[in-house]
């Protein structure tokens, strides 16, 4: 894909809280402008102002977050300092704007440059962030614990991550001004969406807040990670959020050349199942309306096999999702004891293991520096 993240669906659960409110996102880029939409088209303007579940959800996606949005003089362009999925989450919150419409309304008046950080800033400045409990593949989450400058008396715990993660940790969900239980029939509504998203190629993830947290940091245990699953738990669901990752253009056409070279085309990422789908339907690995049963496996699936149901999987399976890193060493060496010439991309720490493993470890140009003395060639 282009590594160029947007957030293009927005869900929250509607006011009765009984059904859900979808909103599109405008904009593939990461300029801070783009209108906020109605699924009827109709457009929305300082959300945040009128929906207090919007506005907690901007804040997550502002304060629970290390990357931002820089403006390149030279080139008169908004660009990504940071990862790409975070970038695309302050970008969303610059297009939903604040809860103060007399703020909204000097937006237009800033400079490019000062218009970047406008609202991240506005979040920022009135809240203080505690500590970071930093993401863990096991969860598939992580948080801050923030301070409001307005109660110093609590904390509230501000988390975004994986949907069905968050969701099976969450307790209540919030809508415009309220809280109920997260009962099942609401819970089975966000799973349809959530599929739904999958199924068009968006990857998506979960946004969620606990409240009432103690504010003195002498009193939490944040020396192991593993603890943190334990703290992020008894949550208020806030929404979901989807984005567009488009496929690169060429790879569509490279992979049909490996095809007809003889070169078989496996995907392994951590991406969704069925995001991961879509988007091997779109670049080629599966037709369009290919019967793809046996051919795609999640990295949970794939750990509950015997080793000799793994040998006789990585036979015919094309697509690997929801995996970690150690599955790329592990699909390396499976598919070299059966004789196979195996050439493997990665460009990030963890991916230092399977490109060492592989008769070609390729990295990418982008990627880390221990990913590159790992590999045998680095692709630009």
């Amino acid at each position: 894909t282009t590594n160029r993240m947007s957030v293009s669906k927005v869900l929250v659960v509607s006011e009765d809280m009984k059904n859900l409110q979808e909103y599109d996102v405008e904009g593939s880029s990461y300029a801070p402008h783009g209108n906020i939409l109605t699924t009827d088209g109709k457009i929305v303007d300082s959300l945040p102002a009128k929906n207090t579940c919007i506005n907690e959800l901007a804040q997550v996606c502002v304060l629970c977050n290390d990357s931002r949005i820089a403006y390149n003089d030279d080139s008169k362009t908004y660009l990504c300092v940071g990862e790409p999925t975070e970038a695309a989450l302050k970008v969303l919150a610059e297009k939903l704007s604040t809860d103060s419409v007399t703020f909204n309304q000097s937006l237009n008046s800033l400079s490019p440059k000062d218009r970047a950080t406008a609202c991240s800033n506005y979040y920022e400045s009135r809240n203080h962030r505690l500590a970071t409990l930093e993401f863990s593949r096991d969860r598939k989450s992580m948080s801050v614990l923030v301070q409001s400058e307005d109660n110093k008396s609590t904390a509230t715990l501000l988390v975004k991550g994986a949907p069905e993660s968050i969701l099976d940790r969450c307790v209540s969900v919030r809508s415009s001004y309220s809280t109920t239980n997260l009962n099942p029939v609401i819970r089975e509504k966000i799973n349809e969406k959530l599929l739904e998203f999958g199924k068009n190629g968006l990857r998506v993830l979960a946004i969620a807040m606990l409240e009432g947290c103690n504010p003195r940091l002498d009193d939490w245990d944040l020396t192991d990670p593993k603890n943190f699953i334990n703290i992020e738990k008894n949550m208020t669901f806030l929404g979901l959020v989807g984005m567009l990752d488009p496929p690169r253009p060429e790879v569509k056409n490279s992979i049909r050349k490996c095809k007809t070279a003889g070169i078989r085309v496996i995907v392994i990422t951590g991406d969704n199942r069925n995001t991961a789908e879509a988007i091997c339907r779109k670049i080629g690995i599966f037709g369009e309306h290919e019967d793809i049963t046996g051919k795609s496996i999640t990295g949970r699936e794939f750990d509950d096999l015997s080793k000799n149901e793994k040998l006789e999987v990585v036979k015919h399976v094309s697509l690997f999702s929801r995996t970690e890193p150690n599955h790329k060493s592990e699909l390396v060496e499976l598919l070299k004891s059966q004789g196979e010439v195996v050439a493997m991309t990665g460009d990030g720490v963890n991916d230092a293991p399977a490109l060492k493993k592989a008769d070609i470890g390729i990295a990418m140009g982008d990627g880390t520096d221990v990913a590159k003395l790992a590999a045998d060639m680095v692709l630009a």
